[in-house]
């Protein structure tokens, strides 16, 4: 962790272990409330959590899944940041800041080039952690099966 990186309340606790995700609850949570996977089916929210990297974040005492990351990665080069999710009944904790700020932490070691995310809404939050709009979008591109 960084001297930058935002720091959790008390009471929460981030993990890596795909063990302790809540895969009924981070299919619900995206499939029906986040804008960029709404109808997500949950074969495919399962296939997507298999070959990512998943950050929890989870209550110290319940040990209920507050939050969720998703990132697709070589582990060398370039990394995704895709289906950041915060529960409601959390938001404005900086839960998703902290939950960010790992991620860029733990990534940090393996020297990537970038790590690229897309956002309709949060542009404050990541910009806090030092993420900026593409210097030249012009030069990127998409093939979009939709």
């Amino acid at each position: 962790m960084t001297d930058d990186t935002p720091r959790l309340p008390e009471g929460y606790e981030i993990s890596t272990d795909p063990d302790r995700l809540d895969v009924d609850r981070v299919h619900r949570w995206l499939a029906t409330d986040a804008y960029w996977a709404k109808g997500r089916p949950r074969e495919k929210q399962e296939q997507a959590i298999a070959g990512s990297l998943n950050f929890g974040v989870y209550d110290t005492v319940s040990g209920e899944q507050v939050a969720y990351a998703r990132i697709i990665t070589d582990r060398a080069t370039f990394a995704w940041l895709c289906d950041v999710y915060v529960d409601r009944s959390v938001r404005g904790k900086n839960i998703g800041t902290a939950l960010v700020g790992a991620v860029r932490d733990q990534l940090e070691p393996y020297g990537l080039r970038r790590i690229m995310l897309a956002t309709a809404d949060a542009h404050g939050v990541y910009a806090k952690l030092g993420f900026e709009p593409l210097a030249q979008p012009d030069i990127w591109m998409a093939l979009v099966f939709e």
